[in-house]
């Protein structure tokens, strides 16, 4: 293991400071839980130079609901925290379920969505949730804030968007649609500490007191380089009157988005016939959510 500093700021100035002097790529690292980090570091599949901690600067703490913008989740806000808080239970189910997949109830503790998203790996069980909530990624560096789409994050495994000396602030979750509800399954070989062989959320807004879809939303983990929504399947469902003929019919197009390879974990065919019956599930978990059951 390469030796590295450590360094802890904070305030934003405190940490920009440090930023500043950053030039390539994967040389710091910021760590809130430290979850991934530790193992990554420990195989050699990250070597950065320095460490920062960023849990002590308030702004990276922050959980809060904005009228007019949504629920601003802070980097270091732990998965215990964020299933946690009233309005993420009440309007935010998938991104509930998510926080409770992320490993044991101690890695819960310590890791956060955030961190999850920044890992940026294939099978992050935050993504899919943050994908159909239509999430923003807020990136923050020497030259100030950027927000960029969760849907636009990512470039490969273990990749995305950010720049050496730019890191993680915060998501943003836009409001929910009216009479909606969302909805997180995985598939794992053991327990909570394996990975997925394929996730998927669904959310879904239907027309008061009708089966009637308004909205859909379809997102796919680990079936791919990078988490993907399925839009083909959710522009099928939307203005459709759902039946259980409709929500088989969007599982299978739902397998159209996702790109799976063949591993220890499963096969291409294995993890495509996942993606039908989770989408279907989900599908069927929102509709029990707005009482309107097939």
């Amino acid at each position: 293991m390469k030796a590295f500093s450590f360094t802890a700021p904070t305030t934003i100035k405190e940490m920009n400071e440090i930023l500043a002097n950053v030039t390539t790529p994967g040389e710091i690292h910021p760590i809130v839980g430290g979850t991934d980090l530790i193992e990554q570091v420990k195989t050699g599949r990250r070597s950065p130079s320095i460490v920062m901690d960023i849990k002590q600067i308030p702004e990276m703490n922050r959980l809060e609901w904005v009228s007019g913008e949504g629920l601003h989740l802070g980097a270091a806000v732990s998965c215990t925290d964020t299933a946690a808080f009233p309005l993420v239970q009440e309007s935010y189910e998938s991104i509930k379920e998510s926080c409770g997949l992320i490993g044991s109830v101690q890695i819960q503790n310590r890791a956060s969505i955030v961190g999850n998203i920044a890992n940026s790996a294939p099978s992050a069980d935050s993504v899919p949730s943050g994908l159909v909530h239509e999430a923003s990624v807020v990136l923050i560096g020497p030259s100030g804030t950027r927000t960029i789409p969760l849907e636009d994050f990512f470039t490969g495994p273990g990749r995305n968007v950010s720049k050496p000396n730019e890191v993680v602030l915060e998501i943003i979750l836009p409001p929910p649609p009216n009479n909606s509800s969302s909805h997180y399954l995985r598939f794992i070989p053991r327990n909570e500490m394996d990975i997925a062989v394929a996730g998927v959320a669904t959310l879904l807004s239907l027309a008061p007191g009708s089966r009637t879809c308004t909205k859909a939303r379809i997102a796919l983990a680990s079936v791919g380089p990078i988490p993907v929504r399925a839009k083909a399947a959710e522009t099928f469902l939307e203005g459709k009157d759902l039946t259980n003929d409709i929500i088989e019919k969007a599982a299978e197009t739902a397998v159209e988005s996702a790109s799976p390879i063949t591993d220890v974990r499963g096969s291409i065919e294995y993890r495509k016939n996942l993606v039908k019956v989770l989408t279907e599930n989900t599908l069927r978990m929102c509709l029990n959510s707005l009482n309107q059951n097939l």
